[in-house]
């Protein structure tokens, strides 16, 4: 079995669909792939503690890759404030957006139909 979600959220038709639809639910994903870590629910991934996690820059590119437009700097950052907050990155805001390692219900849920749960850095 192949222990990457990136494959899993590529790979999954529905999920393309809701990322490519909305730009709330595309930065939430976006948001829950940073500062986060994921476990696939399965006993051999539980017991042999295989995570998944990747960079904030990465998850950015996981997110336009899938959106077929931009790069990665468009969602980099986009859960930490806007300009007039004193972050010029020039990303996107938007409301609805969260910050970065912040799972949403939606994500969440959605994630576990994919068969994975978020693992905090805090509970290792």
């Amino acid at each position: 079995m192949d222990h990457n979600l990136e494959t899993d959220l590529k790979n999954t038709t529905w999920i393309c669909d809701k990322v490519r639809a909305s730009d709330t639910y595309a930065q939430n994903l976006y948001a829950a792939l940073c500062n986060m870590q994921w476990q696939r629910l399965e006993v051999m991934a539980i017991l042999k503690k295989q995570l998944w996690h990747c960079s904030w820059r990465y998850a950015g590119g996981i997110i336009a890759t899938i959106r077929q437009q931009g790069d990665y700097i468009d969602w980099y950052c986009s859960g930490i404030g806007s300009e007039e907050e004193g972050f010029g990155l020039g990303c996107r805001t938007g409301e609805g957006f969260v910050p970065e390692g912040q799972v949403t219900e939606e994500i969440e849920t959605d994630l576990q139909q994919l068969g994975w749960m978020p693992i905090s850095y805090d509970n290792l």
